[in-house]
């Protein structure tokens, strides 16, 4: 995962002033700076369903009520829109997550005018899978 340093909102000004080729690039570096995830947990039970590309998304509860979340992708620009979507959750408590609008938090981010439908035909079935973790523990 990013750095504590970059938060959503540092990245959606720098996001703001990037030409298309460049928000791709930017893309691909959060996507790199995700935190591996084990091969091991990468497995059909991990699968996030309607992605174009493969996504796998690992829940955990660190302490019964904060979620931290383990999640990849065998496409980098993806793994960049996984990695906008956890600084929108990552480590924050179930009834946060669930109360935050994630949609809404990418939402300037405009991702259905710069990639192509089925890059982000996914996300929605990556929120739902997220909210849905955090109801469980909320």
């Amino acid at each position: 995962m990013p750095s504590p340093a970059i938060n959503l909102a540092d990245v959606r000004d720098e996001y703001a002033f990037l030409e298309a080729d460049d928000r791709y690039r930017l893309l691909i570096d959060l996507g790199r700076e995700l935190e591996p995830m084990p091969t091991a947990l990468k497995s059909d039970a991990t699968l996030v369903r309607g992605c174009s590309a493969s996504v796998w998304v690992y829940p955990m509860a660190t302490d019964g009520q904060t979620l931290h979340f383990l999640a990849d992708s065998n496409a980098a620009i993806t793994k960049g829109i996984i990695a906008l979507v956890l600084l929108t959750v990552q480590d924050r408590p179930a009834a946060e997550i669930l109360a935050t609008d994630i949609s809404a938090a990418l939402a300037p981010f405009d991702l259905s005018k710069q990639l192509s439908s089925n890059r982000t035909q996914g996300i929605p079935n990556m929120i739902a899978l997220i909210r849905e973790t955090a109801s469980r523990y909320a």
